[in-house]
Order: C-alpha cells, then sequence, then structure tokens
C-alpha cells in the first residue's frame, strides 16, 4: 500500500486564506440584503421627524465595494413634494443620493445617530418659490422643541462627519412672484472637501455653471457660463467664511474675490472686494453669452478694460450692504479675423451703486457709452433710479448706424441680412409706474428716430420688405409714425398715424396700441404670404397634422391697431379690386373688416367681417352686398359662388347679391369649402342664357320640345340658396317662359351630385292636336277649367353628367283619360236629353255612328308632339 505524501502547512495556510476570503467575500454580498430594510426604515424615521413635506424614493441599495472599506448607501429616484400653500411642487429631485459611512455605522440600532462620512447628488434640481405673501417653499422643517435625547443623539438620527461632497449636473432655480426675480443655475458641478471634524478648516471647492437672470420679463444674463477654484476658510465658531486662493471665470473673462461672508443671528455681515485680473479689453467680450461672443480666439483688441466692485455691509431683513460696480472702457477697439469690419473708439462709463443700504436706493448711471463702426457714431447715457421700486429713466441717444456694418463687424447670428441707415436724436424721461397706469402725461420725450433704405429679406416672405423711409418723431404724449413708405414685390404703400402707448408696449405687457392712414396704389396679398410647397417639397411635413399646418398663419396677439385704408387696386389671388377703401381694426389675434368698399367684376361690392387665428385654423365671418356684378367673372373667379352656385356658369349677364358666410380658411387664406356656412340671396339682371355651357341645361333641351332654354327669360328671378357641411339648398323659386311656369327647389353638393326638383306648368296649347281636339268637344265652360296640366321633373347625377326624368306620360295620360270622362258625360247626358224629345215626339233620333279613337292612341299622339322631333329655333 502506497503511503499518501503529506501536505505542506504552506498548503494548508493558503487552503484556508481562500476559504476564509471566499467566506467574507460572501458576507460582502448578501450582508447588504439583511441591512437594507433598516436602512430603509432609518430613512423613513428620519424624514417623519424632520421634514413637513411629501418625500418619496423608488428603492435603496447598499454596497460594500464602490467605497470599501465604508458601505456606501444609494437611494434611487428620490423627491420632495410641498405641502399647502406650495401643494404639490416639487422643492427637490434627484436621480441618486450617494451616501458614504463606516460599516459599523450599520450595527448601530435605529436610535443612535449614524455618522455620514461622504454625499453625492446626481442628476437633479432645487426649486425654491417664495409666493405672493413672501413665504418660502423651502421652508418645510417641523417646528419642535429639542428634548434631552435630541441634544445627545440627533433627532433625525444622522450625524454630519463629513470630508467631502459632490453635487453632478444639478439644477437650481429661484422665482420670487413679489419682485418677479427668476434666477437659475443650471449644469451644475460641484464638490468640496476638507476636515469637517475640526471648527477650523479650508474648504477646497471646484463650482462649474450656467447661470440665467431675469427680473419682471427681461433676461439680464442668459446662459452665462461661470466656473470657481477656490479656497474657502471656515470658522466654524463665528459663522465665518473667508475668500483664500481663488479665481472665477464669467464665461472667459477672470475675476478674483477677496474678504468674507459671517453670519451673525439672523443677518449677513459682507465684506468683499473684486476686480478683474487683467486689463485687456478682450475680458468685456468674454462677458457675453459664449453663442453671442464668437470666437474670442480670433478676435483682435486694443484699449483696457475693467470691472471692479465692492460689497460691504449687513444683510437683513430691512437692509442691504451698501455695494458698488464700475465697468470702464476707453478708446477701445475690436475686429474679428474674418470680417471686414472694425468697431472702434469704445467708450464705456458704467456704474452701478447703492450708498444707503436702502433697496430701494440702488442706482445705476451709464456716464457714456460710445461706438464707432466705419464713420457712423453712436451714443447712450442716461440713468435708472429706484430700480426696484419704480425705476425712474432718462436716457439719451444720439447717432447713426449703418445696418449693414453689424454683420460686418460683430458676428451676430442673423437668419437675414439687414440693409438701411438708422438714426436717432432721441430724449426721454419717465418712471415705470407712470406706464403702468397709463399716464402718458408725464413721459417727457423728444426727438426723433429715422429709418431709410431698410430691406429685409426672409425665407418666411416671397418678396423682400423694403422701407423707403421712415419716422418716429416723439413728443410727450404720442409718438407719431410720419413719412413710413414700403414696398413688397409690386405692392406699395404708405402709412402715417399715431403709436399711443409705445412704452407701455416695450416695458410693461400692453398691446401696442395705434390709429394709421393707409393709403397704397397697388397692393398685392400674395406679396405678403409665402408660397405654399409643392407635394415633393414637402415628403417631410407629412407626418404633420391638418392643424398643424392650419396654424402657420398668426396675426400678432400684441397688435391692437386701427387702419383707415385707401388701395387704387388690390389683388387678391386672381380677384382684382379697385377703388378699395374701408376700416380694419387689429385686435385679439383678429382683423375686423368695417365698411370695405371695392369696385369688382363690372359692378361693386361693400362688406364687414372678421378673419381671426387666434384658434388653431384661422376662421372669417363675412357679410356681403354685391351689386350688379358680372356673373361669368364673379362665379369663375370666386370658388365659393361657383360652389354654392354652379348653375350660373351657364348665365351671361350681371346679379345682385348679398351673402352671410361664414367658416374656416385655407393656408393662402381662401375658404375652405367643406367648412363654410351660411346664406345667399341673389338677384339676376340683364341676363341670357347659354346652354352650350351647362350639360344640365343642354339636357333639358333636348328632352323638353315645348321650352326652348336658350329663349329663357332670367331678368329679375330671384333665389334663396343655403349651404352648410358641403351642400348647397335652394328654396323654391319660379321661372317662366312664354306662358309656362317653372318652379325649381333641391339641393347639390359641393363636389356637384344634385337632387332638383322642377314642376312645369304646361297649357293645353302644347300638349298637341289630339289634346285640344278633344277639349274642343266640351262644352266651352269644361273646356275653360282645363287650361294647363302640372308635370313634374327630377334632375340627378351631377352638373357635368346629369339624368333627366319627368311624370309627362302619366300626366298627359291622365289629361285624357279626365278629358273622355267629361265626354262621356257630355254624350250621356245629351242622351238623355234626345231621349226625352223622342218620348215627347218631338224629333226622331238619328244614327251618329263614328269610328272611335281610343284614349291611348290620343294619348301617343300627344306625347309624340312633346318628345318627338327637336323643334326648329
Amino acid at each position: 500500500m502506497e503511503n499518501r505524501k503529506k501536505k505542506s502547512p504552506v498548503f494548508k495556510i493558503v487552503k484556508w486564506l481562500f476559504i476564509t476570503l471566499g467566506v467574507l467575500l460572501l458576507l460582502l454580498f448578501v450582508t447588504p440584503f439583511l441591512f437594507k430594510g433598516k436602512i430603509e426604515t432609518l430613512i423613513t424615521q428620519t424624514v417623519n421627524k424632520n421634514i413637513n413635506a411629501k418625500v418619496a424614493f423608488e428603492e435603496t441599495n447598499l454596497s460594500f465595494f464602490r467605497n470599501f472599506p465604508s458601505a456606501s448607501v444609494t437611494v434611487n429616484t428620490i423627491s420632495i413634494a410641498n405641502k399647502e400653500p406650495f401643494e404639490n411642487d416639487t422643492l427637490f429631485a434627484a436621480e441618486a443620493v450617494n451616501i458614504t459611512m463606516s460599516i459599523t455605522e450599520l450595527f448601530k440600532s435605529n436610535n443612535e445617530a449614524k455618522q455620514l462620512k461622504s454625499i453625492a447628488i446626481n442628476n437633479g434640481f432645487v426649486n425654491i418659490i417664495f409666493n405672493e405673501n413672501g413665504k418660502g417653499n423651502y421652508d418645510i422643517a417641523l417646528d419642535k422643541e429639542p428634548s434631552v435625547k435630541d441634544t445627545t443623539t440627533s433627532s433625525n438620527n444622522i450625524q454630519l462627519d463629513i470630508n467631502s461632497y459632490q453635487l453632478d449636473n444639478m439644477r437650481f432655480t429661484y422665482y420670487d412672484k413679489i419682485s418677479k426675480v427668476n434666477l437659475v443655475l443650471d449644469s451644475i458641478y460641484h464638490s468640496g472637501n476638507g476636515n469637517f471634524k475640526s471648527s477650523i478648516l479650508d474648504l477646497n471647492t471646484k463650482t462649474e455653471a450656467f447661470v440665467s437672470f431675469g427680473m419682471d420679463s427681461v433676461n439680464y444674463l442668459n446662459k452665462v457660463h461661470v466656473d470657481l477654484d477656490a479656497i474657502i476658510g471656515i470658522d466654524l465658531e463665528k459663522s465665518k467664511y473667508s475668500f483664500k486662493e481663488n479665481i472665477a471665470h464669467i464665461n472667459k473673462m477672470p475675476l478674483h474675490f477677496e474678504g468674507f461672508i459671517q453670519l451673525i443671528e439672523n443677518n449677513q455681515l459682507y465684506d468683499i472686494n473684486f476686480e478683474t485680473t487683467d486689463s485687456s479689453f478682450k475680458n468685456a467680450l468674454a462677458l457675453l453669452p459664449e453663442q453671442y461672443a464668437g470666437n474670442l480666439e480670433a478676435v483682435k483688441t486694443e484699449g483696457n478694460f475693467t470691472l471692479k466692485g465692492n460689497v460691504k455691509g449687513m444683510l437683513s431683513e430691512k437692509t442691504i450692504p451698501n455695494f458698488s460696480v464700475n465697468i470702464l472702457a476707453k478708446n477701445a477697439k475690436f475686429q474679428y479675423d474674418n470680417l471686414p469690419k472694425a468697431v472702434e473708439n469704445i467708450t464705456i462709463d458704467v456704474n452701478i451703486n447703492n450708498k444707503t443700504g436702502i433697496i430701494d436706493d440702488t442706482y445705476l448711471a451709464i456716464n457714456d457709452a460710445k461706438f464707432t463702426i466705419d464713420k457712423d457714431i453712436f451714443s447712450v447715457n442716461g440713468t435708472i433710479k429706484e430700480i426696484t421700486k419704480n425705476p425712474a429713466i432718462q436716457l439719451n441717444a444720439n447717432g447713426t448706424v449703418n445696418l449693414q456694418n453689424l454683420s460686418k463687424a460683430y458676428p451676430v447670428a442673423l437668419e437675414n441680412n439687414l440693409t438701411g441707415i438708422l438714426k436717432a436724436n432721441v430724449k426721454t424721461s419717465f418712471t415705470m409706474d407712470a406706464i403702468e397706469k397709463q399716464q402718458y402725461s408725464s413721459i417727457k420725450n423728444a426727438g426723433s428716430i429715422s429709418l431709410s433704405g431698410f430691406e429685409y429679406a426672409s425665407t418666411e416672405l416671397p418678396n423682400p420688405f423694403y422701407i423707403g423711409n421712415a419716422t418716429l418723431t416723439f413728443s410727450p404724449n404720442i409718438v407719431k409714425l410720419t413719412n413710413f413708405k414700403a414696398s413688397s414685390g409690386s405692392s406699395d404703400m404708405e402709412v402715417n398715424g399715431n403709436l399711443n402707448n409705445l412704452y407701455g408696449f416695450l416695458f410693461t405687457d400692453e398691446n401696442l396700441e395705434g390709429r394709421f392712414d393707409l393709403t397704397s396704389n397697388t397692393f398685392k396679398v400674395d406679396d405678403f404670404l409665402s408660397t405654399l410647397p409643392s407635394e415633393e417639397d414637402t415628403l417631410e411635413a407629412t407626418t404633420k397634422t391638418e392643424t398643424d399646418k392650419k396654424s402657420t398663419i398668426k396675426i400678432p396677439a400684441f397688435l391692437d391697431i386701427t387702419l383707415d385704408a385707401k388701395a387704387n387696386t388690390v389683388i387678391y389671388t386672381d380677384i382684382t379690386l379697385t377703388n378699395v377703401s374701408g376700416k380694419l381694426i387689429i385686435k385679439n389675434e383678429a382683423v375686423k373688416l368695417q365698411n370695405i368698399k371695392s369696385d369688382i367684376f363690372g359692378g361693386n361690392i361693400g362688406f364687414n367681417g372678421d378673419f381671426s387665428t387666434k384658434n388653431n385654423a384661422p376662421t372669417f365671418a363675412m357679410n356681403l352686398d354685391l351689386q350688379k356684378i358680372q356673373i361669368a367673372d364673379s362665379f369663375n373667379h370666386l370658388s365659393m359662388l361657383n360652389a354654392v352656385a354652379p348653375i350660373a356658369k351657364a348665365v351671361n349677364g350681371k346679379v345682385t347679391t348679398k351673402i352671410d358666410v361664414s367658416g374656416f380658411l385655407k393656408e393662402d387664406l381662401t375658404p375652405d369649402l367643406q367648412t363654410i356656412s351660411g346664406d345667399l340671396f341673389g338677384k339676376l339682371l340683364e341676363t341670357k342664357v347659354v346652354s352650350n355651357n351647362s350639360p344640365m341645361l343642354s339636357l333639358l333641351d333636348n328632352k323638353l320640345n315645348f321650352i326652348d332654354v336658350s329663349k329663357l327669360n332670367l331678368n329679375n328671378v330671384s333665389a334663396q340658396f343655403g349651404f352648410k357641411d358641403g351642400k348647397t339648398s335652394v328654396k323654391p323659386f319660379d321661372i317662366k317662359y312664354q306662358d309656362i311656369k317653372m318652379t325649381i327647389s333641391g339641393e347639390h353638393s359641393f363636389n356637384n351630385i344634385m337632387d332638383y326638383n322642377i314642376t312645369f306648368d304646361v297649357p293645353v296649347k302644347y300638349l298637341g292636336s289630339s289634346i285640344t281636339n278633344a277639349l274642343n268637344k266640351l262644352s266651352p265652360k269644361e273646356a275653360s277649367s282645363i287650361k294647363s296640366i302640372p308635370v313634374k321633373a327630377n334632375l340627378t347625377g351631377s352638373f357635368s353628367a346629369p339624368s333627366f326624368s319627368s311624370d309627362l306620360s302619366s300626366a298627359t295620360t291622365n289629361l285624357m283619360n279626365s278629358i273622355v270622362a267629361k265626354q262621356k258625360e257630355s254624350l250621356i247626358n245629351k242622351g238623355k236629353d234626345k231621349l226625352n224629345n223622342l218620348l215627347k215626339g218631338n224629333t226622331k233620333a238619328k244614327d251618329s255612328t263614328k269610328p272611335k279613337t281610343s284614349t291611348e292612341d290620343k294619348v301617343k299622339s300627344t306625347l309624340k308632339n312633346l318628345f318627338g322631333k327637336k323643334k326648329s329655333n
């Protein structure tokens, strides 16, 4: 038997080492599941004890590997929603909150405080709101008296013993509904580390964000990039935070801070100085948002630029720190490498300060702001006082700007090039309170602004819009627009009038109000409407809904303008109007038309109505009065009239008509026929029927030998039409042909499918010799009672392929039967009389037997006369 070899002690040690390591790893994997419930209970208890808000989170995870040897706790999809008075406003939300702590902290009971080492928050936001009563939504801490136990173990069971924290991709928003101040910090990346166990420490921080700031609907900063690397000295005992080594950038402008902020009871004491670290004028361009500043590496600058300021004093409920900010530049210049023009002789002297600590005493002074492009000089100076209460604005502007040079000197992102010369010499002084209360008489204005040679081209317009001259003259009460002469395509216009509240429109939410006289020699609507794309060009647009397509035409909501208009010629699609006059009131995203008059189609038209783009699809409602217009021209050019009464195309002459119509408009501003509804009353004048223009009339001409359609007299014929849902209904109306009366009624659809009834009152003389001979055998009294017969006919099919049917055969048969019956009755009565005479012996009976003709034969003869050979003209 072979002896087994003894295994070495090293092997045993390695074996047990791996076994132990395996068990430890297994414990590291399994233990988090054991502690998960405990952690969730800890979070829930902490929230319930301290926060008056609705807190929700998806789940918690515990890992011993992520920050080994510390434990890592992750709370996923957490949010804090406010209660009244900010019901359902989300105060805080984050995709994940990561916390690290010593593993030994997990073995403490829920009543023992847990010490945290670090915190990291990812992909979240904080939303601070102050309502109309000045209450903030961030005040969610429960009010309670601290107990002895709270002072030793902390009421929230969590103690901060951190040495680092981190914010990744956060967003901070602040909005005050009273002051209308809106601050947004977006894409925030911030981290800090230090020895928080010490009461005096240096906190090493890195911060990056985009800042936007606005007040009262005015945006002062728009996504300005800022970053700060700073060591902040912290004295926790004195609540003092000092700026040590630091460098900040506003966009790319470097800025250095010195000083401190100290918390004193409920107030904050500031003593901070800041200034740019170099004086290059390039720093001024760096203040602009990156999307507007262009490539700063490709710009050459001359001259100095400095931004310097200080903040010193107490921030309390009643006061703010005194502060002063100075922005200075003199004889500066810049030119971009890829642009032909330079901006020269730049002077900037701006100061904003507060010397009293009272917020209403904040003061902005533009002592001088001036620049030159080519030989054009433009300068501005002025002041704004009481910025936060009732801003009092005093402003002077003087100079000339060639608009074409703007894009040649500065990389402004214009979709379309501008040309024209702007000249200004204006002085103005007003308060915002006067504008809001519409006390325009207290506004002091003087001077003028003129624009000449202005041209604007855009893909939204079929032709460039050109302004030859325009002048705004400022006076204390109103702003006058004079000498406004413009053109586009073949259209021209001249406008003069008054703007009643230009400042109310510029500085508040008021609409732009004014009244103007507009005159034009030629005004072509198509010159101001974009050409609709072809089917080949709209493959991408096929995914759009009809509502999207109809919503492209919009009347600006801010316009409240009245136009008294006159035009020699107005061209709308293929319709030409002459001697046009009337009033247009533009208000509430609609145009109201009043007393519009024009010559058209050989007659004239007058109408009132409105056109609105307030809803997704534009709507219209019109009352039209057309007098003695040519039928052929009007019905060929107006699709609506042609749809309502297509038979009119076969009539030459004139018509007088009144139309009430409403519905939706298509993109080209023509009526959408499937949506219109209304009534039309028309009266025909000086008419002549051209049956060859209408298959329906030609059919009637062939079917009815007793009527020559071309000789119909339609003069003074009146008819009433109603139309709705793509159909026209015609109320009964009468037409006479010689001594034949016709009554017509029925309906047709706008795609020309018809169903019309015609009742002919046909005199018996047109029914042929068989009928007239039969009538002659009646007594005069009996014959006189049968003058005509009603014949009912029906027109169906379409106007291009009509079908005709009538009861003429049965009506003629019934008439003949009636005549024969009367003849029989007459013969019987005569026979009775003769028999009575024979019985009395007065006379002899005579055999008057004659060949008889049947009723059927007589009817056939009559129908042959009516439907036989075509009558000759």
